[in-house]
C-alpha cells in the first residue's frame, strides 16, 4: 500500500538505549522506504530469514507467508498491484520501543482494484530489529475488512 503515514515524531527519549536507538532508526527507515515504494530499500533492512507472521488469507492476493527479505519486501509491489494506490492511507498513532522491539499502531485504508471496494480498520505492527536489520514482521490487521473487499 502505497502509504501516507502520518507518523508522529516521537518526543526525546530520556536515557535510550544505544540499541533502541538503532531500533527506532531501522524502523523509521523502514517506513520511509514504505511511503517511497522503494523495495531494493525495503529487501536491504529485511534480514536474509525473517519471522513474517500476517493472517493467510485465501481472499487476498498479497496476504501469504513469507520468510526471505526478497519476498518481504514483494509484499509491497503485489499490495500496490492489487489495490488503488491514490486510494492507501495509513496513519501511525504509536511508534513504541523497547531494546530490539517496536510497536506501531494505527489505522489503515484502501480502495481494492478489482473489485472497486474499500477496506479500513486498525492495525498493530510488532517489528524486531537485529544488527540493523528487520528480523521480524508481525502485522495485525483487520483481515476480514480485506477479505470482504477482495471479493466481488
Amino acid at each position: 500500500m502505497s502509504v501516507k503515514p502520518t507518523v508522529a515524531q516521537a518526543s526525546p527519549v530520556v536515557n535510550a538505549t544505544p540499541v533502541a536507538e538503532v531500533t527506532r532508526a531501522v524502523v523509521r527507515e523502514f517506513l520511509a522506504a514504505r511511503v517511497a515504494g522503494d523495495t531494493g530499500r525495503l529487501a536491504q533492512l529485511f534480514a536474509d530469514e525473517v519471522d513474517w507472521l500476517l493472517a493467510e488469507n485465501p481472499a487476498v492476493p498479497w496476504i501469504r507467508p513469507r520468510s526471505t527479505a526478497a519476498e518481504c519486501a514483494a509484499q509491497f509491489t503485489e499490495l500496490m498491484e492489487h489495490t488503488v494506490p491514490e486510494d492507501a492511507r495509513a496513519s501511525v498513532d504509536a511508534f513504541l520501543v523497547d531494546g530490539t522491539d517496536a510497536v506501531l499502531t494505527g489505522h489503515l485504508s484502501g480502495v481494492v482494484r478489482a473489485t472497486g471496494k474499500p477496506f479500513e480498520g486498525p492495525f498493530a505492527l510488532h517489528l524486531t530489529v537485529e544488527d540493523g536489520r528487520i528480523i521480524r514482521h508481525h502485522l495485525y490487521e483487520n483481515s476480514l475488512s480485506i477479505a470482504e473487499a477482495c471479493t466481488p
